[in-house]
């Protein structure tokens, strides 16, 4: 077996033994490769063996990648902040976008999401415990942003994205509290069924919490190479 095989197999074991141990359904639960930084050989590698959605942070990076890899069905998410002169390519390339915060960079995804490639799927970032260094609108927000975002066309507004604290494992129910609390607000409730929440050391807590989607990078990919 391979070592992207063996981890990949170990994630998806860790991913599974959460959902039990939580009482949860397997399906319900969603893995996301963090590709960041890795190279389009090792995505390629995981998508024959079955992992087909892939998570990037860096825009050039991930473009370059989209083109290279144009020829697999892969599924492909942007988890980076989203800046206003970079949505463009963002609503043409992905299929889903989790860093929305503001209200303007919905629009302007909704706006030059082309048709013919359906709706894009948005998740709201809420920086959940007021983290100074963390984008993310704030928790009075949350509310009048789903009312509002959940009413644009050419977006399905999907639900909530969070980075916590470090240890701060009690986020993650805040969260699920705040997503069960703003459903009401949304135009289209039936959407509203994603909690991007969970990264390689607590994915179990944020699964035990509700996540419907975890991150992973290190725990599939190894140690990213900077040099």
């Amino acid at each position: 077996m391979s070592d992207f095989a063996t981890s990949l197999a170990q994630v998806q074991g860790q991913i599974d033994q959460a959902c039990q141990q939580a009482g949860r359904v397997r399906q319900s639960v969603n893995l996301l490769a963090v590709s960041k930084i890795h190279p389009a050989e090792s995505i390629a590698a995981f998508y024959q063996l079955g992992q087909h959605a892939f998570g990037e942070n860096y825009l050039q990076e991930a473009l370059e990648k989209i083109e290279q890899l144009q020829d697999l069905a892969i599924e492909w998410h942007f988890i980076g902040h989203v800046q206003r002169n970079k949505t463009k390519h963002l609503a043409e390339k992905f299929a889903w976008v989790h860093g929305v915060d503001r209200l303007i960079i919905a629009e302007r995804l909704s706006n030059q999401r082309p048709e013919h490639v359906g709706p894009l799927n948005i998740c709201l970032q809420v920086n959940i415990d007021g983290q100074e260094s963390k984008d993310g609108c704030v928790l009075n927000e949350v509310a009048d942003l789903v009312e509002k975002i959940s009413r644009l066309p050419n977006i399905h507004l999907r639900g909530l994205m969070v980075i916590p604290k470090p240890e701060h494992v009690q986020a993650f129910a805040m969260t699920k509290q705040l997503f069960d609390q703003v459903k009401q607000y949304h135009a289209q409730p039936e959407l509203w069924d994603t909690l991007s929440m969970g990264m390689s050391a607590d994915m179990a807590e944020a699964i035990e919490a509700g996540s419907t989607m975890v991150r992973v990078g290190t725990a599939l990919f190894g140690a990213r190479d900077y040099s």
